[in-house]
C-alpha cells in the first residue's frame, strides 16, 4: 500500500523574472482577449460539481453536508491561447513558441528538451483571496485535460500511486495588474504546512518559473474589498470587453451587467505551460505511447489501494462522476491544506 505524500514541493523553488512578455506582444494578446469574448468562469470550465472543486482543492465534506455552487464562485474568468501545443490565434503565435521561455523551463528542471503545451489566461477585476490554495491538474501518460477531469488529476498527484506516469511540467505565469490593493501571488514552495512566501505587487510584466502541479498557491486579494463580489455571480456569469469603456471589461449574468470594471482594478494572469522531458529516451517514450495508462487502470488502482487500506464502499458504475466515489477518495487522500496565510492586503494596509 502506497502512502500518502504529505508534502507537495515542485522541483525548485520558482524563479522570479521581470518584463516576461514585450509591451507589444502584452498588447497583442490582450487584444485578442477584448476581440474574442464573453468569456466563462473558471469553475464553470473544469467542474461538473462542488464534489469536483473539493476534491481539487483537498477539502473535506463533513458527513450528512452538500456542498453548493455558491461557496466557491469567484469572479475570475478563463480562456484558452493555446492547447495541445497549437496556437489558436495566430497573431501572438511568437507568444506561444517563445525561445526566452523554452530556455528557462529548460535550465528549470535541468533538462534537454521543453515543448509549449498550453497557454491560458485569467481575467478579473477586483477579487477575494482564496483560503482553498490548490495544485494544477497536471497531465499522465495515457490520462489528460483531453479526455480527464481535472479533480482526477489532483487525485491520481495526491494519492501517490502514479508517478511512474507522471509527466514533467513547468511554467511562466506572469501578470498585469495595475491596482493599488493586492493583486499578488500565494504559493507554498515548501509544502503546505510550511509557510506561505509571495511574489508583491507592482505586477506589471512579472513572472514567476514554476512547477504549479506540485506546488500549493493561490491568488492574493485585489481591489477594494466592498466589490470582491459582486452581487448577482452566478455559475453562468460571464466577463468580456465593456463597449462603453475604451479600456475597461463588464461582468454579466444572464445577460444582464452586473459589474463594470475599470482599466485599473482588471487583473491579466496569462499562463504558458510546457511538457519537459529529461533526456530522449523519456522523450520517445512520450511520443511512442508505449508506455500509457487507462482509465480502467487508474481506477482499478484505486479501488485496489482503498480496500487495501480497509475502507467499504460500492463500487461506482460510473466513478468519473459519482459523487460519493469522489468525496471519499477525497477523504482518504487528503494531504493536508495550507495552514499558514499570509494576511489579506487591506489588513497590511490598516497596520
Amino acid at each position: 500500500m502506497t502512502s500518502i505524500p504529505n508534502v507537495f514541493r515542485p522541483v525548485a523553488d520558482p524563479q522570479i523574472i521581470e518584463n516576461a512578455y514585450t509591451p507589444d506582444q502584452h498588447a497583442r494578446m490582450l487584444d485578442v482577449v477584448r476581440r474574442n469574448g464573453p468569456w466563462s468562469l473558471i469553475l464553470a470550465q473544469h467542474f461538473k460539481s462542488p464534489e469536483e472543486v473539493i476534491a481539487t482543492t483537498s477539502g473535506l465534506i463533513p458527513e450528512g453536508f452538500t456542498p453548493t455552487w455558491d461557496m466557491f464562485l469567484s469572479p475570475v474568468f478563463r480562456g484558452y491561447f493555446g492547447r495541445a501545443s497549437t496556437m489558436l490565434y495566430p497573431e501572438i503565435e511568437d507568444c506561444f513558441f517563445n525561445t526566452k521561455f523554452l530556455d528557462l523551463v529548460r535550465n528549470y528542471w535541468g533538462a534537454a528538451y521543453a515543448t509549449p503545451e498550453n497557454m491560458l489566461f485569467n481575467i478579473q477585476g477586483p477579487c477575494g483571496g482564496s483560503r482553498n490554495p490548490h495544485v494544477d491538474a497536471t497531465r499522465f501518460r495515457g490520462v489528460s485535460m483531453d479526455n480527464s477531469p481535472i479533480w482526477l488529476m489532483n487525485m491520481m498527484v495526491k494519492c501517490g500511486l502514479f508517478t511512474h506516469w507522471q509527466a514533467k511540467k513547468a511554467q511562466v505565469i506572469t501578470w498585469y495588474y495595475k491596482g493599488q490593493v493586492g493583486g499578488g501571488f500565494n504559493y507554498w514552495p515548501h509544502g503546505p504546512q510550511a509557510a506561505p512566501q509571495q511574489v508583491k505587487a507592482p505586477m506589471w510584466g512579472r513572472a514567476v518559473v514554476v512547477e504549479n502541479e506540485m506546488m500549493f498557491h493561490t491568488a492574493e486579494a485585489n481591489g477594494p474589498a466592498a466589490l470582491r463580489r459582486p452581487a448577482g455571480l452566478t455559475i453562468a456569469s460571464m466577463m468580456e470587453a465593456d463597449p462603453d469603456q475604451p479600456a475597461g471589461w463588464r461582468i454579466t449574468t444572464d445577460g444582464q451587467v452586473i459589474q463594470h470594471v475599470p482599466e485599473e482594478e482588471f487583473r491579466f494572469l496569462v499562463h504558458w505551460g510546457a511538457d519537459i522531458y529529461m533526456d530522449y529516451a523519456e522523450l520517445k517514450r512520450g511520443l511512442d505511447h508505449t508506455d500509457d495508462i487507462t482509465h480502467e487502470q487508474v481506477f482499478d488502482m484505486l479501488i485496489a489501494d482503498l480496500r487495501a487500506r480497509g475502507e467499504t464502499f460500492e463500487v461506482p458504475s460510473d466513478p468519473m462522476t459519482d459523487q460519493r466515489f469522489i468525496g471519499l477518495l477525497t477523504r482518504v487522500y487528503d494531504p493536508g491544506t495550507p495552514s499558514m496565510f499570509p494576511p489579506e492586503p487591506e489588513d497590511v494596509l490598516a497596520a
